[in-house]
Order: C-alpha cells, then sequence, then structure tokens
C-alpha cells in the first residue's frame, strides 16, 4: 500500500469511528431525556407546591369523595399558589391528562363527576 492509500484509509475509520461515537451518544441522550420525560408527572403528583394530596385519592370509586378529598387538600395547603378551587380542579385536571388514553372510560367518567362535584362543593355552579 502506498503511503497515500494509508492515510486516505484512516480518515475514512476515523470518520466512520466519529460518526458511531456521536451515534450512540445522541442514542444515550435520547433515552435519559426519555426517562426524564416519562417521570416528570409522577415527581410532580409527589412534590407540588400545590397540595398534599390523601394517598389514592384518584382511585376512590365516588366522585364526592374524590372531590371532598381534594376540596380538603386544597384547602389546607400552605403551599398553593392559586385558590383552593383553581388548586384542586388543576391537580384533577392534572392527573386526568396525565393518564391519557390508559385511563379506563369508567374512571375517567368517575374523575369528569368529580369535577362537577367539586364545583358544586366549593359553591361555583
Amino acid at each position: 500500500m502506498t503511503a497515500h492509500r494509508k492515510s486516505a484509509s484512516r480518515a475514512v475509520t476515523k470518520r466512520k469511528n466519529s460518526r458511531r461515537r456521536a451515534a450512540t451518544a445522541k442514542a444515550r441522550k435520547t433515552t435519559r431525556r426519555k426517562m426524564a420525560s416519562k417521570r416528570w408527572s409522577q415527581r410532580v403528583t409527589r412534590e407540588s407546591d400545590a397540595l398534599d394530596l390523601q394517598a389514592g385519592v384518584f382511585a376512590q370509586r365516588d366522585p364526592k369523595r374524590i372531590a371532598a378529598s381534594l376540596k380538603r387538600s386544597a384547602e389546607r395547603s400552605s403551599r398553593r399558589k392559586a385558590g383552593a378551587y383553581r388548586s384542586a380542579v388543576s391537580m384533577l385536571t392534572f392527573y386526568i391528562n396525565r393518564a391519557g388514553k390508559t385511563l379506563p372510560k369508567t374512571q375517567r367518567t368517575r374523575l369528569e363527576r368529580a369535577k362537577v362535584e367539586l364545583r358544586r362543593q366549593f359553591g361555583r355552579e
């Protein structure tokens, strides 16, 4: 092999390796980003400044009990930035949106009824 061919061959190999490294780094970065974006809503629910929620509040069967629990949490919270009603409805809406298509229709209906009940309990019909 001539000197010119050797250097050209090395240059091609370097380019291929650098592309592989870049692709691998990009894949790692994307994976990290996906993991972080997957869990941000869980962290919001757990560490939100808005409310300290009762455990399993959204799993309850009765919309009136869900609304009452959210109202109680919102009124007791000293960390919320908005009014109690707005904080409670916001957290309920956030949960519904976060669940997305995976939320069973019966549960979605129950949570939508809890919104109506929340309006009623705060006297905002």
